[in-house]
């Protein structure tokens, strides 16, 4: 019998956060690893991990899964990679269901025409940040609405501007979630550094000019807060 399954294609920090964070999705996890030494990997993720190469025909797929109930997500490290496994998986599977992972609009507009279904950009993040992230309940929250919902989540960066009511103010003493239903993930200072919003090391960041802070929440909520603190940047 065909089985109801999540096939996490890449063997990475961001592939074994959303295996753990699906895992309750999907009858079966799978992580597909391209590196030669899954074997040894095997033993430190707790999941199934299967070999691949991107010139597999999906035999095995065809076989064992119910393609139409399932998910594939495309995390490998490589975009060109990437691209080719969503051109190849899509060319097989039409009724299957793929979330792809992009660092740059480039990418995520070639892996849209590849056939991804959905494409999640990093926005300037790091494996670890998406790690953090992940653990804390509100972002899991809003994972599974990204992942699984229809709703309309936006992720998007907000440039602070000089008339900012809310400069010279501790991040930690400001609700915006309460205040404009969005849900700030991290601030990136004038010299690109990025800091997660949960670190120790923000709680005490006075807001300036120019701070860059990356939010997730509802287009019309995101509107509203760009009205309030400043303006939203591509």
């Amino acid at each position: 019998m065909k089985n109801r399954a999540a096939l996490i294609f890449g063997y990475n920090d961001y592939a074994l956060e959303i295996a753990k964070n699906i895992r309750d999705e999907y009858e079966n996890v799978y992580l597909y690893s391209l590196n030669s030494e899954y074997d040894i990997l095997k033993n430190k993720s707790g999941f199934e991990i299967k070999s691949f190469d991107l010139s597999d025909k999906w035999d095995e797929l065809n076989e064992n899964i119910d393609i139409e109930k399932s998910i594939a997500f495309c995390v490998l490290e490589d975009s060109a990679e990437n691209i080719f496994l969503t051109i190849s998986l899509r060319s097989s599977f039409d009724a299957l269901n793929i979330i792809a992972l992009s660092n740059n609009k480039q990418t995520a507009n070639k892996l849209q025409m590849a056939g991804a279904n959905k494409v999640i950009p990093l926005v300037q993040t790091t494996a670890e940040m998406i790690s953090e992230m992940l653990q804390k309940p509100i972002v899991k929250e809003v994972f599974h609405n990204i992942l699984f919902e229809s709703g309309t989540l936006k992720i998007a960066q907000v440039k602070i501007d000089e008339n900012n009511k809310y400069i010279g103010e501790a991040i930690s003493d400001i609700d915006w979630s309460r205040r404009y239903g969005v849900m700030i993930l991290a601030i990136v200072y004038e010299d690109m550094s990025t800091e997660f919003i949960y670190s120790s090391k923000i709680k005490h960041h006075i807001v300036n000019k120019n701070d860059l802070f990356i939010i997730v929440g509802y287009e019309a909520d995101m509107k509203e807060f760009e009205k309030m603190t400043g303006s939203i940047c591509d």
